[in-house]
């Protein structure tokens, strides 16, 4: 298993902005966007990919995963360590 997949990627609609953004909690917040669901998934798994290769290359901790939590305590903030 690849690193990354130990995060959630979300993918959702934004009527704001009026296209889907993609965002991973714990490694980064909103990062790409576009009118492309899948398109936009695929461009965040390799941001996130790229993250955590740069904190690897930075010697940094990366953040404690997002699998097999509880995911609406972790986006409403009781979720971190």
């Amino acid at each position: 298993m690849i690193e990354s997949a130990k995060y959630i990627k979300i993918v959702e609609w934004s009527d704001e902005d009026e296209c889907f953004i993609g965002y991973c909690p714990g490694i980064i917040g909103p990062c790409c966007h576009g009118t492309d669901e899948v398109e936009v998934y695929q461009e965040l798994c390799e941001i996130v990919d790229e993250w955590i290769e740069i904190l690897h290359r930075d010697n940094e901790t990366l953040p404690p995963p997002t699998i097999g939590r509880n995911i609406e305590e972790f986006l409403n903030g009781r979720g971190d360590n």
